[in-house]
């Protein structure tokens, strides 16, 4: 059974940073580009960014570009998601997934073993 780990989330004040990490079992984490997303109070689950398998392309959705930076260390067989200047629009709940990809694109819209994770909390308030 797949199953994905999040972990890192934290109450921080905005303009302040946090990383964001995933791991998985069940699955060979570096053969699967791997996607962020989060849930926000009262609202669905939104694509937040992903990764290829390993040649590091990678995508974010409007909000966050410029400030957060995906990246994977698939010897750890870990993903990571750097968040600066957050913002209280940030709070949310965050979980990492295996995502659809092809040559030179991940999808964030398909997602692969409907298996989410608990995720990690990320409130930004001050």
């Amino acid at each position: 059974q797949v199953q994905f780990v999040e972990s890192g989330g934290d109450l921080v004040q905005p303009g302040r940073s946090l990383r964001l990490s995933c791991e998985a079992s069940g699955l060979t984490m570096d053969y699967y580009a791997i996607g962020w997303f989060r849930q926000a109070p009262g609202k669905g689950r939104q694509g937040v960014s992903c990764i290829t398998k390993s040649d590091g392309v990678t995508w974010y959705t409007d909000s966050v570009k410029g400030r957060f930076t995906i990246s994977r260390d698939n010897a750890k067989k870990m993903v990571y998601l750097q968040m600066n200047d957050l913002a209280p629009e940030d709070t949310a709940v965050y979980f990492c997934a295996a995502v659809g990809s092809g040559l030179g694109y991940c999808n964030p819209h398909t997602v692969l073993f409907d298996s989410w994770g608990p995720g990690t909390q990320v409130t930004v308030s001050s």
